[in-house]
């Protein structure tokens, strides 16, 4: 932050030049593609095609035409499938490149006056210190710092795994959080404004913002064997040492027996040659290039044949939660009185104060009404009138709107965080009745509200207030002395068919293990509604501590890890492979990038962002 500080709030275009001189571009880093006859040597180097072609080149040296043309055709089939496929799911997946928003507004110093307007340029050429503006729908271009805000909310779930939006403000409310990505005034590349506008300030930009750091990191590993290149590695140099013993035992036996040395050179070399599977290489590759071909008519991208292979032995599937398993939407999932009872009264004064609310609507207020049926909706359209409304601001957390049925009385609604509804609350309702607000009532709320946090529900309270009906406009003074009348609750539910993917994958002998960045109450509920039998949750911080021993013995008899950073799930899966596992990843986050490139077999969707997609080796066109 001190190298971005400017005294004006708007920067030149020498600042500019010099800012963009110190921090480079706003371009993240990205492994470049590697030239065509690089990728036809990557196709060609595996052992059995280098063997072939040692044993090519000694038929070629004495004489044996014919065997070394046919060996040199093995292995350009085998070699020329392998490139011609892997080419192919390649430029299928660059096709699925997202067009996203390539501009920004930001505030420039326009002429050589000093005078400051906004100006919508290139995101790349955003530096540190511009202030930008913000809006719904609008991507984080970079780091940035909020200076104003105004019902900001932004979905993270691609680098945290957060399934519910989170709130942003110019200042802090929760000061001890040392995880920048829990912090409430940082907004970060790669996320999305999903109501809201704001004012910020650039403070990081390409490599050096979280996301091109953990780019960086991705493009710069190196790709290490998977499971099945190791195998038929190990099953060429069986061959190999069998060959390299047998050859020389008929090489001396029929030259001591025969006396004719050269003779006996031929027929050794012979019997290296019938020893070695020419077949093999081509068999192997034609097989995967048609699994491939199969896959693609199914919507499957194959970027590496090697995948279907591992596809096929895996025993371990990794899996994020949001997207995954997850609808990545946000539902009502109950409306409930101060009881815990369902309660159709709050529900619908839960339906007034979102319809009638005239700010951006969030998720949870879109939840709201889509959780509503029509026939509810449209008899309480008919018999409420809007009156007024006293807007979301970040230091109430809670947001009104007054209606009235009648020319008599003004009903005031009331929705916000639970803490700072209470403070403006003196009664409940408890059993139709309207009673004090006192310890009993509240241990009785803290009770219920436990429970729905228990079960990874986000909670909201409602709340409302009678009055005569009045001229003129309602202040933030008119919320107290308010009635609770109970809690609506929200969660990301599980996609039908998630369960019966996981009872069909357990039935092909795969363990499922979930390593998700949410926490472990939202993750263990999701693992509850799909048959999963989460048992013990390992989360993050627990995992900071251990030594890699350790944690491989924890991560074999652990299914469900939570709060894990996108490094925690990098470390599981490759601890995972270390222990002879065959180890695949799905997911489609910014956070899941490490992991699906160290998996034996990473598995991504097309909707997933660009950097988890390059990381994958599998994506599924269509996201069950």
């Amino acid at each position: 932050m001190e190298n971005v500080r400017h005294p004006s709030g708007r920067l030149n275009q020498a600042e500019v030049e010099s800012a963009r001189e110190q921090h480079g571009e706003n371009k993240l880093p990205a492994q470049q593609p590697s030239p065509w006859w690089v990728h036809l040597w990557v196709c060609y180097r595996n052992p059995f095609n280098i063997l072939l072609t040692i044993l090519g080149a000694i038929s070629y040296a004495t004489e044996d035409l014919f065997a070394a043309g046919v060996i040199a055709l093995m292995v350009a089939i085998s070699t020329l499938l392998n490139f011609i496929q892997e080419a192919r799911s390649t430029k299928a997946a660059d096709a699925l490149k997202a067009m996203v928003s390539n501009t920004a507004t930001v505030l420039r110093v326009i002429n050589d006056k000093g005078e400051n307007g906004w100006l919508e340029i290139p995101i790349d050429q955003l530096v540190p210190g511009d202030i930008i503006k913000l809006a719904a729908g609008d991507m984080i271009p970079a780091d940035l710092r909020i200076l104003q805000a105004r019902d900001l909310f932004v979905a993270q779930a691609s680098l945290t795994g957060e399934s519910l939006p989170v709130e942003k403000a110019a200042t802090t409310r929760q000061p001890e959080h040392s995880n920048p990505l829990e912090c409430d005034t940082l907004c970060f590349m790669g996320t999305t404004v999903v109501s809201g506008t704001a004012q910020a300030m650039v403070i990081a930009t390409g490599a050096n913002t979280w996301f091109g750091q953990l780019a960086g990191r991705v493009s710069e590993q190196e790709s290490e064997p998977n499971a099945f290149q190791q195998g038929i590695s190990r099953v060429s140099m069986l061959l190999i040492r069998f060959m390299l013993v047998m050859a020389p035992v008929v090489l001396l036996i029929n030259g001591y027996t025969k006396g004719d040395w050269w003779e006996a050179a031929l027929f050794a070399l012979s019997v290296a040659v019938g020893l070695t599977p020419e077949m093999l290489p081509m068999i192997v590759t034609s097989t995967l290039a048609r699994g491939a071909v199969k896959l693609s008519k199914q919507k499957v991208i194959v970027k590496h044949l090697d995948a279907i292979q591992n596809f096929g032995a895996m025993d371990i599937l990794c899996t994020d939660k949001t997207g995954t398993l997850t609808q990545d939407k946000i539902v009502l999932e109950n409306h409930t009185d101060i009881s815990g009872k369902t309660s159709e009264r709050v529900l619908h004064s839960a339906w007034l104060n979102s319809h009638y609310q005239t700010g951006l609507k969030n998720l949870l207020d879109t939840a709201v009404l889509e959780g509503t049926d029509e026939e509810s909706a449209r008899s309480l359209a008919s018999r409420w009138q809007k009156i007024d409304e006293i807007p979301f601001d970040f230091e109430r957390r809670r947001m009104s709107v007054v209606v009235a049925e009648n020319t008599e009385h003004h009903q005031l609604v009331c929705k916000g965080a639970l803490q700072e509804i209470l403070n403006v609350c003196s009664q409940v309702r408890h059993n139709g009745e309207i009673v004090p607000l006192d310890d009993i009532m509240l241990r009785k709320i803290k009770r219920v509200t436990d429970t729905l946090n228990r079960q990874g529900l986000r909670v909201v309270a409602v709340a409302t207030k009678y009055l005569p009906a009045r001229e003129g406009d309602y202040q933030r003074a008119d919320e107290s002395d308010l009635i609770l009348e109970g809690y609506i609750a929200f969660l990301d539910p599980p996609k039908e068919t998630t369960a019966p993917a996981l009872k069909a994958l357990k039935a092909s002998g795969i363990t499922v293990k979930i390593l998700t960045g949410d926490s472990e109450l939202v993750a263990a509920k999701v693992c509850h509604e799909v048959g999963l039998d989460a048992g013990e949750v390992v989360i993050g911080s627990d995992i900071e501590t251990l030594s890699d021993d350790e944690l491989a013995n924890l991560a074999q008899r652990t299914t469900l890890f939570a709060r894990l950073t996108p490094m925690h799930k990098e470390r599981i899966v490759t601890l995972l492979k270390r222990e002879g596992h065959v180890v695949g990843f799905m997911g489609d986050g910014i956070n899941d990038a490490p992991a699906l490139r160290a998996a034996d077999i990473g598995i991504s969707v097309d909707g997933a962002v660009d950097i988890a997609r390059e990381a994958a080796d599998i994506i599924l066109l269509e996201k069950a």
